[in-house]
């Protein structure tokens, strides 16, 4: 029999916290800023990249651009580590550097699609605008303007009689462009200068986002609609479970990646040297040898935390339905044999190890044969690192749209399982 995760009532909302993290955090930028917050009320001690590192507090953490890997030390000498990976980067549009279009009498948005966007859902939004600019001396800062200031306009039924007999055709260049002003007679660059209240914007790494936040939906309020669940709910639980961790013998480390959905292959990537550095000088702070270091990788292990798809009720057949995962019945662990996934029977075992202990029932995902899934940064950090494995994450609707779906649930079991596995 399925177990029924309890979601709560109208008094008793699981995700209220959740949906604070995913409004505070509009870009990756603002994700990695949103995370740090909670780690510095927590106790948690910035440490700077460019710092000699001879001696590392316990609990600590490093920022670099859209990426953040944090740490709790159990064990003052060279112990093993106990690791949840994320990543904070989600399909969208990004504002290009030459951003003012004029057509038709519209002031429009120069836009470069970012990774597999579903294109239909982000027609007829309300889109606000944010991440990082940055000005004349090289500092940069943080800009969100949380109100509609553009929206991509559907063409109307009269101007394509068959739209819904034969489909939406988008063209990714053409039909995507956002309208933001007909009067307004400055640049994209003054208007944004003027909205960041700073000294001159001299280039940014922009996103649009829906401004509609997060909420809670549903008759029996089971359910939770946002933009950008995948991955900030995986995000947001590997923060949760670290705060709540009591490591004993090993240190828990989470690993915040960006650029996830355009492949990883970045400076803040899973496959960049980002998460390997940091380990290398959080071992080398202990005085430890090199035959050390590899001693713990031999004995450390992930989880890579990333949302899997549930059954879609009017695409059923889209699932395999022996291993078909479904909302607020507990977090999924994800295999492939073609190790698209990086889940292995052991490691499949250790995390539902970490549900039962935590009280939370695990699904199993796998792709039908003939649907071949996506892939994680797991198998990127298993190969990078050595270290075992496991794909796991929160069943979810919606995938890649401007606004997914998931259980109201799922997120804090995910938060549970995640909690018990860094505590060992």
């Amino acid at each position: 029999m399925d177990v029924v995760l309890d979601v709560g009532g109208v008094d008793d909302d699981p995700t209220a916290d959740l949906r604070r993290y995913l409004d505070a955090s509009p870009s990756p930028w603002h994700a990695v800023v949103s995370t740090a917050a909670r780690l510095d009320e927590a106790g948690f001690q910035a440490v700077a990249e460019t710092e000699r590192w001879d001696r590392v507090v316990d609990r600590g953490y490093v920022v670099r651009g859209g990426a953040l890997v944090a740490w709790h030390r159990g064990a003052p000498t060279p112990a093993p580590l106990r690791i949840v990976g994320a990543h904070t980067d989600s399909p969208g549009l990004r504002v290009k550097p030459h951003a003012d279009l004029v057509r038709a009498g519209w002031r429009q948005l120069g836009i470069e699609i970012y990774g597999s966007v579903l294109l239909n859902s982000w027609l007829d939004r309300d889109l606000g605008v944010a991440g990082r600019v940055l000005h004349g001396d090289g500092a940069s800062t943080l800009v969100r303007v949380d109100e509609p200031i553009a929206r991509i306009p559907q063409l109307a039924i009269h101007l394509d009689r068959d739209v819904n007999e034969r489909g939406l055709l988008l063209d990714r260049h053409a039909h995507t462009v956002p309208v933001w002003a007909t009067l307004l007679d400055v640049a994209f660059e003054e208007w944004l200068t003027e909205r960041a209240g700073t000294d001159p914007v001299t280039g940014w790494e922009l996103a649009l986002y829906d401004v509609q936040p997060a909420a809670v939906l549903g008759a029996d309020r089971s359910l939770l609609a946002s933009g950008r669940l995948d991955n900030l709910v995986s995000c947001w639980a590997a923060t949760t479970a670290l705060l709540a961790a009591a490591p004993g013998d090993h240190t828990a480390v989470i690993a915040l990646f960006d650029h996830e959905e355009v492949g990883s292959a970045s400076t803040t990537g899973a496959s960049g040297p980002f998460l390997a550095a940091v380990l290398e000088r959080l071992h080398d702070a202990t005085g430890g040898s090199r035959d050390d270091f590899h001693r713990t990788m031999a004995g450390s292990s992930c989880v890579s935390a990333d949302n899997a798809h549930a059954v879609h009720p009017n695409y059923p057949e889209r699932h395999d339905p022996d291993h078909a995962p479904l909302v607020n019945r507990g977090p999924a662990v994800k295999l492939n044999a073609n190790q698209r996934y990086a889940t292995s029977a052991d490691t499949a075992e250790l995390f539902r190890r970490a549900g039962a202990e935590a009280g939370v029932p695990v699904q199993t995902f796998v792709s039908r044969n003939n649907m071949p899934c996506g892939s994680t940064i797991g198998p990127l950090t298993a190969t990078l690192l050595g270290i075992p494995t496991v794909d796991v994450g929160v069943p979810q609707l919606s995938m890649h749209s401007a606004r997914e779906l998931c259980g109201t649930a799922d997120p804090p079991a995910l938060a549970a399982t995640l909690t018990a596995y860094l505590t060992g």
